[in-house]
């Protein structure tokens, strides 16, 4: 970047920073550089491609205003990832690093694999924050939400990238029953000496299911003093767990007030668009590429991230045993496989529903997912967004995703009032008893 570009880049950085979030200052905006202007474009770089698509998606609007003030004439942006330089083969260091190898990250849980979108946006500022600077904000960092929601991946994330920018920093990864089980180790071995050294001299300490520790008073002491050491050492301290801290009925006051004096991060499950993104990734890491139709016919069968990862590695498996490319017809027959296996796949899917409305009512697909609102098309539309809730079970979220991607809130309006003209109204609803009578015939 010359010295031109930099200071008007930092001029718009400085009126940003105005404008939005310190976390998602702090997570987009600190390593973005602008590269070039011309022709009336503007191109701007960032890390990897979650930042990319935050800058251009969310923070665009922000950002070209800024920007075309700044340069007194009209520009459009561009987003690209950043190539960082290699280091030269001679300056390769060991295969295995023994800082990560006693830190215990999964090698697989890095920050360019985490899939980003609304439902982990702020928890992704939030580590991204703590990567530029460990044990200045958000200490601790509580994450807490459902199974498969990430909160893992994004913790162990926040270590790899502190051992990248510094080798040396001490890090320990471990689970809750896994500190519980070490410290009755300790005592039965009189050890214990040596398990709070291991702890306490932890500048990045990151504990999974810290709910696990509930109920255990000589394990909760331990934690206390293990928590207040690394703190007053100036060191990082992140958790995770399947409820917020006033939920841990069963934890020492005086841990959950510390854990409430921190950052308290709600995970929410994977909308439509993540659950996509994160089998796009997953079969990149096998080293495979598939359709962006099947990724999404996947991510609309299948809500739970664990069982959906399980999904793609069958899919994978059988498309290269039985040399067939993984269309979305070959996924619909591996899925029949795996639903007797413990997989809820509803037979209907979401284009099945919006088919049936569309020829129900006479109205197009693309007037069902536009932004028309004369009563011959929002009647239909409220329809089907109580079909797909009630009949396929679908969250709010991925309703508005499919819906063009509408607020959850106009969801729940839509359901509510057909609801409500159901109940009042005994006579009316014979076209929505037609459609379901056709779902019925997919078996769901």
């Amino acid at each position: 970047m010359n010295t031109e570009l930099k200071q008007v880049w930092e001029e718009v950085l400085a009126e940003v920073e105005l404008e939005v979030s310190k976390p998602e200052f702090s997570a987009f905006f600190s390593s973005a550089q602008l590269e070039k202007v011309s022709d009336g474009f503007a191109l701007v770089s960032c890390r990897n491609n979650a930042e990319r698509q935050f800058l251009e998606q969310k923070f665009n609007p922000v950002i070209t205003k800024i920007l075309s003030s700044k340069l007194g004439s009209p520009i459009e942006l561009q987003v690209n990832i950043r190539q960082e330089k290699v280091s030269d083969e001679n300056e390769i260091g060991p295969l295995f690093s023994p800082t990560i190898n006693t830190a215990g990250l999964d090698p697989l849980y890095t920050i360019e694999n985490f899939a980003v979108s609304s439902s982990n946006q702020l928890a992704y500022a939030a580590a991204m924050s703590i990567i530029k600077n460990p044990g200045k904000t958000y200490n601790p960092l509580f994450l807490w939400g459902g199974v498969g929601v990430g909160k893992t991946h994004l913790m162990h994330s926040i270590g790899h990238e502190v051992l990248k920018k510094d080798p040396s920093i001490r890090v320990v990864s471990c689970m809750g029953e896994e500190f519980t089980n070490g410290i009755i180790e300790a005592i039965k071995n009189n050890t214990t000496g040596a398990f709070k050294r291991k702890y306490r001299r932890a500048q990045l300490l990151l504990l999974d299911d810290i709910q696990f520790i509930q109920g255990k008073i000589k394990v909760q002491e331990e934690f206390f003093h293990t928590f207040v050491s690394i703190k007053k050492a100036g060191g990082q301290i992140i958790l995770t767990s399947d409820r917020p801290p006033h939920e841990l009925l069963e934890l020492e006051a005086r841990l959950r007030s510390r854990f409430e004096a921190g950052l308290i991060v709600d995970i929410s499950p994977p909308t439509f668009e993540l659950r996509s993104a994160i089998i796009l990734i997953k079969a990149r890491q096998r080293g495979k590429q598939i359709p962006m139709e099947v990724a999404q016919y996947l991510a609309e069968q299948i809500d739970d991230t664990r069982r959906l990862e399980g999904a793609l590695i069958r899919l994978l498996t059988e498309s290269e045993i039985n040399h067939q490319p993984p269309t979305i017809e070959f996924a619909e027959e591996v899925l029949g496989k795996t639903a007797t296996n413990g997989y809820t796949r509803p037979r209907a899917s979401v284009s099945d529903v919006m088919k049936l409305v569309s020829n129900q009512f006479n109205v197009t697909l693309n007037d069902l997912k536009g932004d028309r609102r004369t009563r011959s098309i929002a009647l239909p539309r409220q329809i089907l967004m109580y079909l797909l809730r009630k009949e396929l079970k679908l969250s709010l979220q991925d309703i508005g995703s499919f819906l063009g991607g509408r607020d959850h809130t106009t969801i729940m309006y839509g359901v509510d009032k057909v609801e409500n003209k159901l109940l009042k109204d005994s006579g009316w609803g014979g076209e929505i008893l037609q459609i379901k009578n056709s779902l019925s015939g997919k078996n769901l």
